[in-house]
């Protein structure tokens, strides 16, 4: 059962599970290394020991792409759609363009936004669904103007990947698909093989594997980040309904054994009827072993003496989901610094984000909301900076540049100024 605490009670408040992948790292490190001698003859391999299935290619056709289209749900296929338009109108909101500043005296100083040439998404399979984390990794590449999209995701034992993953990869805009999953398909990705090309940035969340090898292949490519279990807070005032705080609690839960569900609010009651709503709604669930765990381990409800103290509290915490599910959330969302995504008001459940309303669901973990954002289109563009000096400009300058390189002792620095005005002295 989920624990109640006072909010002057809370020194474990802010403890999560650290991802520890030092006893991954050899096995991970052993697969990288066998990708990036044996290329597609390892992914074949691995496909056969960690699928269970023997491919004759590995590339996804075209046919295949048909056939799959046909074979999802009318219904499924308008919503699919209509959620990559609502995330494709939010995420352009975000982009930048560069910017020149001309001082008009021989110097012109600037910043240019180029897309990534290359991303690889990770999009976990085999038995599961996940056409949104396909929309929510690929949409935003697409509006960012990444010249290729290539997604990865293993296959099931027909050989086939499910078609409503295939179908949101169409939709979203992705150019080629490989049937490979796991640390494989990481390091085929950043190190690339005769199917599959490198890329510069990989995305996309995973199993263990997937995680350490995207921390091993850092610096190799770019990736959006080591991902811990779900989270989700939730700020209730009395006027929540406990059914519905415990539904959103639980949609969580039912993620991961690590996974956290916090209840923060100024109400007794409804701390203790939602404890109750809890266990009757849990027992109910598909996945009640896996949400027994976070509820039991990993969750808890505070009872603050007021709101504003309960915000306090969420910004320590720094949660992946914030519900405000209070009367007036506008009234607090500018006292909210740290959270992933914050979702207002009593009719915004958390998985209205995860589908369908537009930002991003790839949110930052363990507390990383402190200083790290959502997946976002920015994060698919690099920014560089150029400078132009006239010649009458740099003379105006060189003094102040040298005595400045000499000050660090960088001689080769400051004669490269230099020598560009040796013959006027």
């Amino acid at each position: 059962m989920i624990k109640i605490f006072d909010e002057k009670d809370t020194a474990n408040v802010f403890d999560r599970p650290l991802c520890d992948t030092s006893e991954y790292e050899k096995t991970v490190s052993q697969i990288i290394d066998k990708v990036i001698k044996e290329k597609d003859k390892a992914l074949f391999e691995f496909a056969e020991k960690f699928d269970n299935v023997k491919l004759d290619t590995l590339e996804v056709t075209a046919e295949e792409m048909d056939e799959a289209e046909k074979l999802v749900d009318t219904k499924l296929k308008k919503t699919i759609k209509q959620a990559a338009e609502n995330i494709a109108e939010f995420h352009s909101r975000q982009l930048e363009k560069g910017f020149e500043i001309k001082k008009g005296n021989g110097i012109v100083l600037g910043q240019k936004v180029t897309p990534l040439d290359r991303v690889g998404i990770y999009v976990p399979g085999g038995t599961a669904c996940y056409p949104s984390t396909v929309l929510m990794n690929a949409v935003p590449a697409k509006i960012a103007g990444v010249g290729e999209i290539i997604m990865v995701t293993p296959p099931r034992k027909d050989k086939t990947i499910l078609p409503e993953v295939l179908y949101a990869a169409k939709v979203a805009g992705v150019d080629r698909i490989f049937k490979i999953g796991g640390a494989g398909a990481v390091a085929a990705l950043a190190y690339g093989t005769e199917s599959v090309p490198a890329v510069d940035k990989i995305t996309g969340p995973g199993n263990i594997y997937v995680a350490t090898a995207k921390k091993m292949v850092y610096g190799k490519v770019a990736i959006d980040m080591i991902a811990g279990p779900s989270e989700i807070l939730v700020i209730a005032d009395s006027g929540a309904k406990p059914e519905v705080v415990a539904a959103d609690l639980l949609s969580q839960a039912e993620h991961d054994r690590l996974a956290s569900a916090v209840l923060i609010t100024d109400s007794p009651n409804l701390a203790k009827s939602v404890q109750s709503q809890i266990e009757v709604q849990l027992n109910k669930l598909s996945r009640k072993e896996i949400a027994r765990a976070s509820v039991d381990n990993m969750s808890k409800i505070i009872v603050v003496s007021d709101l504003k103290k309960g915000v306090e509290i969420a910004n320590e915490i720094a949660p992946e989901h914030l519900e405000l599910m209070v009367a007036n959330p506008f009234d607090y969302l500018c006292e909210v610094k740290h959270a992933g995504s914050i979702f207002m008001g009593y009719n915004t459940p958390e998985p209205l984000g995860d589908y369908y309303a537009g930002p991003n669901h790839t949110l930052p973990t363990s507390g990383t909301a402190k200083f790290s954002s959502p997946l976002n289109a920015l994060d698919y563009v690099k920014r560089s900076s150029y400078i132009y000096y006239s010649e009458d400009a740099l003379r105006q300058v060189k003094d102040d540049v040298i005595s400045f390189a000499q000050s660090e002792g960088l001689t080769a620095h400051a004669n490269s100024v230099a020598i560009r005005f040796s013959e006027e002295k």
